[in-house]
Parts: C-alpha cells; structure tokens; sequence
C-alpha cells in the first residue's frame, strides 16, 4: 500500500486493487480496513483493465507527545 496523504482534517491512503477481484473480495477487503483501522471509503476509480484504484480515508488523529500520560 502506499503512504497517505493528510489534508485539513483528514488522512487519505491510495490501494490498488488488481484486475480479477471480484466486487464481493473488494468489498470484504474494504470492510477489515474499514472495521480495524478506521478507514472509509472517499473515492473509487475502476480502469478498462479491470483493476480499481480506491482512495480510503479517516479523521486524523491527534499527535501525542511521546511519554505524556493523558
């Protein structure tokens, strides 16, 4: 997976999902990404060959300083 992108209030991260993935494997990927780490879906771009670039995002979460208990 690439890096992320953070803009304003959110972090965005690109996946790519590759050609002869069905919609049913996409969306249970999407779901473990959605249900484990926060993400939603933002955008979806599906290519001629099949293939699916999808763009997941999440509200940013705060920096903490490394040993501030809070």
């Amino acid at each position: 997976m690439n890096e992320g992108v953070i803009d304003g209030d959110w972090e965005y991260r690109p996946l790519r999902l590759p050609p002869g993935i069905s919609r049913r494997t996409a969306t249970t990927q999407l779901a473990i990404h959605a249900e484990f780490a926060g993400w939603e879906l933002s955008r979806t771009l599906l290519y001629g060959d099949g293939s699916r670039k999808i763009w997941l995002r999440r509200k940013r979460q705060p920096d903490l300083v490394p040993g501030l208990i809070t």
